[in-house]
């Protein structure tokens, strides 16, 4: 006889999958979660090879180079991806197919414009980065070698999103894969002849171009697939009379990704500009164990807001309300029983894999662990606002956590260091997400009771 436990849970997992829509997000988050957990493990074996062969404080440098050009591309960025699924999605389920090529070589336009923007900004930037981040003015040509990763994602997120509203997540998946395994080969290569920070370098951004080249390639042979060759003549005018809605949608999620660079983003350049690059070492791995506990999670958003954006746009509430509460509790399950292991296993898995000098970053480790473990259980706090069409609020909560959190980093990282910055970012996770959740359930409840 099965334990009551064991009913529950199989209760519960028939029900979830009693609708074919949530069937096809299980579907869906199930090949990005393939893929992530393929690359976590070749991710996490090229970080042990890198740890050792660079040490804690080119480890950190390392990490100040890549973050750096990630978030300058993230400012100049309009989150073309989220714009992409909602209005090339709305416009194919209304029958416009002409319209929704127009969006998405609109976006494509504007993506490529900004990647060269941020390319200009990488250059001017780069001496700053090298003299106050790193502490080396030598690095200052690495940043901008390191930077021409920014030209190569020049459809990126206009990419991912027409390849997630028209399911093909096996692709995303194959080509997450194949860039994985591409760095790992290459940091492989360079850990077995004893190399360098350079080639560790030319690696990364190896792996990164094709991951990037490959995915705009797809999107484009898709987009002829679904329009037809000539689908790229679609005129921009088309979407002249829906210019400032796009113009708003696609500002708010720049706005709020220009947001996150202060409440998360950023963590690794202010720990290395406001303390040095050793504690940015530490702080580099304690994220990356920490972000274990995301795997399953972290596809999820990808693979659900495409359905939220049509269940809202055909009022469908109750699969919203449905997917939402079981989501949660599925995403709980795991990430309270990942987290646990790392703090029994934390620490003796940093001596082994890493050597004994990373083992100052167990503590922030755990106190990120508090912090991801809430935020991943409501991992759609933010995309069933954009769904339901309030883009401004997520946005709203981030500009109020961002001047809160500046105040705490340049009170608290200078004293604490990377330990006061985990508590920083465990801290906004629960500010931020605890509001959009409310505001999400509160518009789902007045929603619910209007008159069908």
């Amino acid at each position: 006889m099965q334990p009551p436990s064991t009913n529950r849970f199989e209760k519960l997992l028939s029900r979830l999958l009693e609708n074919h829509l949530i069937r096809r997000v299980v579907k869906n988050s199930g090949y990005l979660f393939s893929a992530t957990g393929i690359a976590a493990v070749l991710s996490m074996v090229q970080s042990i090879l890198v740890a050792r062969l660079l040490g804690v404080t080119e480890f950190g440098i390392l990490g100040t180079i890549t973050v750096f050009a990630a978030l300058v591309n993230k400012f100049a960025s309009f989150r073309m991806s989220e714009l992409v699924i909602k209005y090339v999605g709305q416009y194919t389920e209304a029958g416009e197919t002409r319209r929704a090529a127009a969006v998405f070589k609109a976006a494509g336009i504007i993506e490529t414009i900004t990647s060269l923007v941020a390319f200009g900004l990488i250059w001017i930037l780069a001496p700053f980065g090298a003299r106050y981040i790193a502490k080396d003015e030598a690095l200052t040509g690495w940043f901008v070698l390191y930077g021409l990763i920014v030209l190569a994602n020049f459809m990126a997120e206009s990419s991912t999103g027409l390849m997630q509203i028209f399911d093909r997540y096996r692709t995303i998946a194959g080509i997450t894969i194949l860039q994985s395994g591409l760095t790992l080969g290459l940091v492989a290569l360079a850990y077995f002849q004893q190399a360098g920070l350079l080639e560790i370098v030319l690696a990364y951004m190896a792996g990164k171009m094709f991951g990037a080249l490959a995915l705009a390639g797809a999107a484009i042979w898709e987009a002829g697939r679904q329009w037809g060759r000539g689908w790229w003549k679609a005129p921009l005018s088309l979407l002249r009379e829906h210019t400032r809605e796009l113009v708003r949608f696609a500002v708010s999620t720049n706005i709020s990704a220009t947001i996150n660079l202060v409440n998360k983003d950023g963590e690794l350049l202010w720990v290395s500009a406001l303390t040095n690059p050793t504690q940015a070492g530490y702080y580099k791995l304690a994220l990356s164990l920490a972000n274990l506990v995301q795997l399953p999670v972290s596809p999820l958003p990808q693979a659900t807001y495409p359905e939220l954006s049509r269940w809202v746009a055909d009022d469908r509430k109750n699969n919203v309300r449905l997917v939402l509460r079981h989501g949660s509790r599925m995403a709980f399950i795991y990430t309270f029983s990942a987290g646990l292991f790392l703090l029994v296993f934390g620490r003796p898995l940093i001596r082994i894999f890493y050597t004994a000098e990373f083992l100052p970053a167990f503590p922030a480790l755990v106190i990120l662990l508090v912090g991801m473990i809430f935020a991943d259980t409501f991992y759609w706090n933010r995309i069933a606002l954009l769904a339901m069409g309030h883009p401004d609020y997520p946005t709203k909560v981030n500009l109020i956590a961002a001047a809160l959190k500046v105040v705490g980093i340049l009170t608290i990282v200078p004293v604490y260091g990377y330990l006061g910055s985990a508590a920083l970012l465990s801290g906004f996770y629960f500010f931020s997400v605890t509001l959009n959740v409310r505001k999400a359930w509160s518009i789902l409840k007045a929603r619910q009771s209007q008159p069908i």
